[in-house]
């Protein structure tokens, strides 16, 4: 199960919310280190608000775009 910890940028769907998680990978070829932002559909039942920093897991495909729930608000 994938757990990630992100910041929602945008709340305005109906009990959903979009997550922002970022993490470091080095590239293949030059070996320096890059920061990759992903942006995830999350469901959230709890009611976290923009600029929130939330621990999401990843769950059975809620719709089309949604297969994580937020668990948590961290900060």
């Amino acid at each position: 199960m994938k757990i990630f910890i992100g910041k929602i940028i945008s709340n305005k769907m109906n009990r959903a919310a979009i997550v922002e998680v970022s993490f470091v990978k080095k590239h293949p070829l030059y070996h320096k280190r890059m920061q990759i932002k992903r942006k995830i559909h999350a469901q959230n039942l709890i009611g976290a608000k923009n600029g929130d920093l939330v621990k999401i897991t990843e769950c059975r495909p809620l719709s089309k775009t949604i297969s994580f729930k937020i668990q948590e608000v961290v900060s």
